[in-house]
C-alpha cells in the first residue's frame, strides 16, 4: 500500500522558518509530480508548490521568494523549505504525489499543521 508521510509542521513566530518533508512509501516505480497544497480554516485547498521529476517547479504567487520546493527522487521524498513565514501561511499542509501513465495514480498525505503567530 502506498502512503505519503509528512513531517516538520509546527508552531513558529512570524518571520521564522520551517521545513516540511514528505516521504512516499510502498511500491512506486517512478513518481511524476510531487507537491504541497494547503488549506486554511474556512478556505479552499490551494496549491502552494509543485515539482516535476525533472525538477521543474511552480509556486503560488504568495510564496514566491519565500518557499523553496525540492525533491530526492532516490528517496521518493519532497521537501518544502519555508522562510519569512507570515500569519497568513497558517494552514494544514498536504503533500501530493502522482505516478503512472498520464499520472493516473494520485495520492495525498494526511496533512501537517503549520501555525504562524504574529
Amino acid at each position: 500500500q502506498v502512503q505519503l508521510v509528512e513531517s516538520g509542521g509546527g508552531f513558529v513566530q512570524a518571520g521564522g522558518s520551517l521545513r516540511l518533508s514528505c516521504a512516499a512509501s510502498g511500491h512506486i516505480f517512478s513518481i511524476n509530480l510531487m507537491g504541497w497544497y494547503r488549506q486554511a480554516p474556512g478556505k479552499q485547498r490551494e496549491l502552494v508548490a509543485t515539482i516535476s521529476r525533472g525538477s521543474n517547479t511552480n509556486y503560488v504567487d504568495s510564496v514566491k521568494g519565500r518557499f523553496t520546493i525540492s525533491r530526492d527522487n532516490a528517496k521518493n521524498t519532497v521537501y518544502l523549505q519555508m522562510t519569512s513565514l507570515k500569519p497568513e501561511d497558517t494552514a494544514v499542509y498536504y503533500c501530493y504525489a502522482d505516478w503512472g501513465y498520464q499520472s493516473k495514480n494520485k495520492l495525498w498525505g494526511q496533512g501537517t499543521q503549520v501555525t504562524v503567530s504574529s
